[in-house]
């Protein structure tokens, strides 16, 4: 079955002009997807009954995904769902929500999407990094982690703000469906975000940095980066390239020059590793002048066995930065107590018994959980 959330509106278009059809009747089926989020194109009720027969004749309508399991954390404010997609892979997404300054004001609500199950990028410290790659996901299937939380904030009055491409994978490495799930989030007459409530992570492909610049997007991009040392990159990073640190400076430079908006450059701080003084002077002495922001990460419990630094190593780590005049924070993590924070999300851990709704535990237990591969 080909899904109908697949298609970008001006495909939609071109399927009901070939189908004989009056246009409007591509902006009732894009409301069924986008604004009602129907599960099934047979209830999609402004259609006549025989053309929504005739969709599924021709084999289309709409994949579901099926929410296996969800956690939330003790003040409520992150919920974890693992979802199965329609061919039974397994990814997890992560809805993080803050609460805004105004009073009265709907919450700030970010899912946290993945976009491969698994990653080959291999990242020492990542859970996910350390479970392998099973395949890309769809641009269907991407979309489908937003739609899914957008029906769970309905049930509430709220709705989806932002869309962080952090999650399970490396965004990059699956280039053509991320930016047509990039298209299908922000089309107006698709899901509707603005381009600029999205951030797209990536471990630093620079080519494909290069060409999502080029692609007429206004998203976010933050690069992990985690050290200004290139030999010490390519331990934490296995697939980083010799002069990694270097090309992904000037990879930020080139899309903060071809679309004016500012990289955030992630750093996990790993005690003992990367955390030092001598790390952030050199990572200020590189960073000094450009148009970029630099995120501070404090390791998460991982199976990687890397420990977080002390409170006043990452406060002393921040301030060598602010001073070089480097706009910098540090993460507020949400999730880690439930394994949903940065770094975590993992799900080799978990087997489906057919005909179950619950996962069934696999041997390696104790590393089991989520958080975005690079950030959130």
């Amino acid at each position: 079955m080909i899904d109908l959330r697949r298609l970008l509106p001006t495909e939609m278009d071109a399927l009901i002009g070939e189908m004989g059809l009056p246009r409007y009747r591509a902006d009732q089926v894009l409301r069924a997807a986008w604004k009602d989020l129907v599960e099934d194109i047979r209830g999609v009720t402004t259609l006549p009954g025989a053309l929504r027969s005739r969709f599924g004749d021709d084999g289309y309508g709409f994949d579901t995904v099926r929410e296996v399991t969800r956690q939330v954390s003790a003040d409520g404010t992150t919920t974890k769902a693992l979802l199965q997609m329609p061919g039974g892979t397994l990814i997890e997404t992560v809805l993080m929500q803050y609460e805004s300054a105004d009073e009265g004001r709907m919450p700030r609500s970010t899912v946290c999407v993945s976009t491969q199950a698994g990653c080959a990028m291999g990242c020492v410290f990542c859970a996910t990094g350390q479970m392998g790659f099973e395949r890309n996901l769809r641009a269907e299937e991407i979309v489908a982690q937003v739609v899914h939380v957008q029906r769970l904030l309905r049930e509430r009055g709220q709705h989806v703000t932002n869309v962080v491409f952090m999650g399970m994978g490396e965004p990059l490495a699956n280039y053509t469906e991320t930016v047509r799930a990039l298209r299908l989030l922000t089309d107006a007459r698709a899901f509707g975000l603005a381009q600029r409530s999205i951030t797209v992570s990536t471990v630093g492909l620079v080519s494909a940095i290069g060409r999502l610049a080029r692609e007429g997007l206004q998203v976010g991009l933050a690069i992990s980066l985690h050290t200004a040392d290139d030999e010490l990159r390519q331990q934490l990073v296995p697939t980083a390239s010799p002069h990694s640190a270097g090309d992904l400076i000037e990879a930020a430079r080139d899309y903060f020059d071809v679309t004016g908006r500012r990289v955030t450059f992630e750093y996990a701080l790993l005690a003992g590793v990367n955390d030092g003084e001598v790390q952030a002077r050199k990572l200020a002495s590189r960073l000094s002048g450009k148009p970029v922001h630099v995120n501070l990460i404090p390791v998460n419990p991982t199976a990687g066995g890397f420990r977080r630094p002390a409170r006043e190593d990452v406060i002393a780590f921040e301030r060598v930065l602010q001073d070089a005049g480097i706009t910098t924070t540090v993460r507020v993590e949400k999730g880690a107590e439930m394994a949903a924070a940065c770094g975590q999300l993992r799900t080799d851990t978990v087997t489906i018994s057919p005909g179950s709704a619950a996962p069934v535990r696999g041997p390696r237990q104790s590393a089991l959980g989520p958080g975005p591969s690079r950030g959130q």
